[in-house]
């Protein structure tokens, strides 16, 4: 009988491990515009998401924007947007993600009160729909179609 693993492979998915939090989060580590960083998997998360205190790290455009952000227990949270960013998950890679841009800080806040460590976005429903996501909840490993 053919594994998850090998029928996704099979059919032109590309495999990246997962790392459990302390948090009961899976941490995935992504390149934004040739930079490296640490982010959240959130399947609840709209848009894949950057902390305002990486936009110069990331060489993100940050443009105004009138969507609010909620989530975490946070409401009405003011976003900026930048588009056209270049996103490169274990061998996906896209040039046109555009990224929401708000306060992380609520986020870290919890995290590092639970002894884990920070993080700089969100990956979200926007790129896990685009990608055609399958998540291995088991084996800790996350399928994304090239």
């Amino acid at each position: 009988m053919e594994t998850l693993q090998e029928h996704l492979l099979d059919r032109g998915y590309t495999k990246i491990k997962l790392k459990f939090t302390k948090t009961n989060h899976f941490e995935i580590k992504a390149t934004i515009n040739s930079v490296k960083g640490r982010f959240i998997l959130d399947t609840g998360a709209s848009s894949s998401c950057v902390g305002f205190e990486a936009i110069e790290r990331f060489n993100l455009i940050a443009k105004a924007s009138n969507i609010k952000a909620a989530g975490a227990g946070a409401i009405d949270m003011v976003t900026k947007v930048s588009k056209k960013n270049t996103v490169k998950i274990g061998k996906w890679k896209s040039t046109k993600v555009a990224l929401v841009l708000f306060n992380l800080t609520h986020v870290n806040t919890a995290l590092t009160a639970h002894n884990a460590k920070p993080v700089d976005g969100i990956i979200g429903a926007d790129i896990l729909k685009k990608t055609k996501a399958v998540i291995d909840y088991d084996k800790k490993y996350l399928y994304l179609k090239l």
